[in-house]
């Protein structure tokens, strides 16, 4: 990239505008993780009503005036958060590029995803993934192209998990952060990351047995872990742990190094 592209990018990456933003997008992915742990936690003890999904979460959140006030303001700091990501992703160099853009397109979704329950628009996700499988499965180099979405699902989980485990996410925290918000970051990453390679594993199940009804999101996911022993015991601990992720990214908008 040309240097004064770079600089250009890191000048925007530095405003206090957009620092802000990020912030206020770090305060919502919270809010709707926190939400998401509830609907876990409704599913694990039989009255969940509402997809455990982010999709779920955030039609929850617009089910009242003020949480509806609230969902504009999370899709605008969910913007926000994935322009501070982009301008993250220019200002590094080589892989350090990776994830930061990875984290630009999920904060991308989210924004998308809130707009669209705002206006009404958005289908649940578990059955979105399901139709575009079943699209995609009717051929084979789509039953190819399912099961690698879900190697590459699972290497994301496998890496929240990594992070968890070497608490690279220290990077993302000031100096010296309180003890209590690196215990958060280890437990909420790694319930976090348990819970996407569980998607992933549905996605390969679902090439391996050419059923595209197997694939689907978080929701998908969480219903299939309460069929094992002691599921409901599994349930419950990922929306302890998905409560840990939304406290943590609450943390960040305080301790969080931008």
């Amino acid at each position: 990239m040309p240097r004064s592209a770079r600089a250009a990018a890191r000048r925007v990456n530095d405003s206090a505008v957009l620092e802000i933003g990020a912030r206020v997008g770090l305060g919502a992915s919270g809010l709707v993780h926190l939400i998401l742990a509830w609907l876990a936690l409704q599913l694990a003890f039989g009255s969940g009503g509402q997809n455990a999904d982010q999709t779920g979460a955030l039609r929850q959140l617009a089910g009242t005036t003020l949480g509806q006030g609230l969902l504009w303001i999370a899709a605008g700091g969910f913007a926000l958060l994935a322009v501070w990501q982009v301008t993250e992703a220019l200002v590094r160099r080589g892989k350090d590029r990776l994830p930061p853009a990875a984290r630009a397109l999920v904060h991308a979704a989210l924004a998308f995803v809130s707009l669209s329950v705002l206006l009404g628009s958005s289908g649940g996700g578990s059955q979105q993934a399901r139709s575009l499988s079943a699209r995609l499965m009717d051929r084979t180099v789509g039953v190819v192209a399912v099961g690698a979405v879900g190697l590459v699902i699972l290497a994301v989980g496998a890496v929240q998990v990594w992070r968890a485990a070497q608490g690279s996410f220290r990077k993302q925290l000031r100096p010296d952060p309180p003890p209590w918000v690196v215990q958060l970051a280890r437990i909420g990453l790694a319930t976090r990351g348990l819970a996407i390679a569980a998607i992933g594993g549905l996605f390969l199940l679902a090439a391996v047995q050419h059923d595209p009804q197997k694939t689907g999101g978080l929701d998908t996911a969480l219903h299939s872990l309460l069929g094992l022993p002691a599921g409901q015991v599994v349930v419950a601990a990922i929306a302890a742990g998905m409560a840990c992720y939304g406290g943590y990214a609450l943390a960040r908008m305080r301790y969080g190094e931008f």
